[in-house]
């Protein structure tokens, strides 16, 4: 899905949010490896993201941007990539296309300026437009900025994955499943 690129005013510094395009496949391919590397709260550690081929990446922009129930929306502050929110179906089935899952991530250095608020709110609008019934997301625990955001949005926690995350430290923590209903 496509959605009309917006323009936003941030404390003097223009924040844009757009679809992505298959010519964004060479900036969205070190961001997996650069993100992972700066907080512990995605999904693996900055030395396990392998690289996929432009192609790869130019096919994973295409199934979000030319399918009808997915989505891929960049965020550039100031004309610099900041970082995307992404939905797509659960699932194709009768029982479960009716929910949508979404991730969302940022540069460490895009925090707190609001950003994610907007990256958020953009992407439950497109899943709304795709007349998904339900969105839900996993956080992992100690993001508590996060938990509060999503909560703010009208989030609600429905389930713990314990020890979910093992780091290289040894320590754990768990994974925070979270739905909306739309």
């Amino acid at each position: 899905m496509r959605i009309t690129s917006k323009e936003y005013n941030l404390n003097g510094r223009t924040l844009v949010i757009r679809s992505a395009e298959k010519e964004d496949a060479d900036v969205l391919l070190p961001y997996l490896k650069r993100v992972c590397g700066e907080t512990r709260y995605l999904r693996c550690e900055a030395d396990e993201c392998t690289e996929f081929t432009l192609e790869q990446e130019e096919e994973f922009i295409l199934h979000h941007t030319e399918g009808p129930r997915a989505g891929l929306l960049l965020a550039f502050l100031d004309g610099e990539y900041v970082g995307n929110a992404s939905f797509d179906a659960v699932g194709s089935s009768r029982r479960n296309r009716h929910r949508a899952d979404i991730g969302i991530a940022l540069y460490q250095e895009a925090t707190g300026m609001g950003i994610g608020t907007i990256l958020l709110s953009s992407v439950l609008e497109a899943v709304k437009d795709c007349f998904f019934e339900s969105v839900e997301l996993t956080v992992v625990s100690e993001n508590r900025r996060a938990i509060h955001l999503y909560e703010k949005f009208g989030f609600v926690e429905c389930g713990r994955i314990p020890n979910a995350n093992k780091y290289d430290d040894g320590s754990y923590s768990d994974d925070v499943l979270m739905i909306r209903k739309m």
